[in-house]
């Protein structure tokens, strides 16, 4: 191995998780993960190996969902129309803001 290759620092921090620090950051059954990818609702990368990487964005967004599955005793299809939406309106409250602020108006 050519130790000069490495003379730049250290690799880049990556945003993408693999399967074992998905499945130790979200706390959720590897099953439930399955059903979620076979939903397309998470649509993680595929290695070369065959393995998965998963987007940050993801672990917030399956917490949200097992949090509302919990609190409000829903199905994973429920959950998952719920979090879509309260996505969409965040989306929306922020170009909300964002026109607000380019008309100046309160």
């Amino acid at each position: 191995m050519d130790i000069d290759r490495f003379a730049g620092g250290p690799p880049a921090k990556s945003h993408l998780l693999a399967w074992a620090e998905f499945l130790e950051a979200t706390a959720v059954h590897p099953s439930r993960i399955g059903e979620l990818v076979d939903l397309g609702w998470i649509s993680p990368q595929r290695t070369s190996c065959g393995g998965y990487l998963f987007p940050l964005r993801d672990v917030y967004r399956i917490r949200k969902l097992e949090r509302l599955m919990l609190d409000f005793e829903m199905s994973t299809i429920a959950g998952v129309i719920v979090v879509d939406l309260l996505e969409r309106v965040e989306t929306l409250e922020s170009r909300i803001r964002h026109f607000e602020k380019l008309s100046n108006l309160p």
